[in-house]
């Protein structure tokens, strides 16, 4: 460091050997990278706290987004998403030199990749909501892929277009494990459901709890008599949830170790008995649609 605090290293691409060159002047580092865009192969690529695979999960990056890479060594590339700035090591066999800028985003839970425009063939991958896929043409009911392969067209959506809805979009995870550091309709926890979600509904969100409390929409009085609404986001210590009522929170948790929803007044008194109160409330400045019903 050079003054100051240190900047987090969750979103500052630096180590005691190697830093990002934009962090020159700021960080002490043996030596200083530009690094190189490299792009997301893999249906869902793990954002690992060390280059080994049973180092914690923090997060994962989902095809078609991008990553400035700054070390590649033995299997594993040390990088920062260009999503949310996260900073990590993920296994250097899902990236890619060959950039192809994707025109549709996944706008259904998952999908599948088949190798041709027919559901009844065994499927190549399945995709997660979010996931970026450059589409070539248009057969029937299906869109052809850059590089090969076919998505049931329903289940996507050109970039730019987004859910109207993000607690709607929250909703339809209900059942999906819980998952630390997971991303995808196949796990994901507390975090990484409202960032999904909102991207989904085309608002960008940091990927932890704190930073979201700290960053997101603004400051809910609920405590002083303002009334909690849908798309209210809760935050304790660590935890974050989604409400989908006034009196109702979704979220994805350990204590069920899936996405679930329950009363409010429950879930606050039971995480309450755990050592953990209520931090703050926060209201998105979008997507955080009154109710419909």
């Amino acid at each position: 460091m050079i003054g100051g605090v240190l900047p987090d290293p969750r979103r500052h691409a630096y180590r005691e050997d190697l830093a990002a060159e934009t962090l020159r002047g700021l960080i002490k580092a043996e030596r200083y990278v530009r690094g190189e865009t490299r792009q997301v192969i893999a249906p869902a690529l793990p954002l690992r706290r060390e280059p080994r695979f049973d180092a914690t999960l923090d997060t994962e990056a989902l095809l078609g987004e991008t990553v400035t890479l700054y070390e590649e060594s033995e299997g594993w590339a040390w990088v920062q998403l260009s999503r949310d700035g996260y900073v990590g090591y993920m296994p250097s066999e899902g990236l890619t030199h060959a950039l192809v800028a994707p025109t549709h985003r996944v706008s259904a839970l998952r999908t599948y990749v088949y190798p041709q425009p027919d559901g009844k063939v065994p499927p190549l991958a399945l995709l997660s909501l979010n996931a970026l896929v450059a589409v070539t043409a248009e057969e029937g009911r299906f869109l052809a892929l850059a590089g090969g392969g076919y998505v049931f067209a329903r289940h996507a959506l050109p970039i730019g277009e987004a859910a109207t809805d993000y607690v709607a979009v929250a909703e339809a995870f209900r059942g999906t494990p819980y998952l630390w550091g997971g991303r995808t309709s196949v796990g994901l926890d507390c975090s990484g459901l409202v960032q999904l979600a909102a991207e989904a509904a085309g608002v960008a969100v940091p990927r932890d709890a704190d930073m979201q409390a700290a960053e997101l929409g603004h400051p809910v009085d609920w405590q002083g008599g303002a009334k909690l609404r849908r798309g209210d986001l809760v935050f304790w210590e660590g935890h974050v949830g989604i409400m989908t009522s006034p009196n109702e929170l979704l979220h994805a948790n350990a204590h069920h170790m899936a996405v679930e929803a329950e009363p409010f007044s429950e879930a606050r008194a039971r995480i309450k008995a755990a050592g953990y109160e209520v931090m703050c409330v926060r209201r998105l400045l979008r997507g955080a649609a009154e109710p419909t019903r």
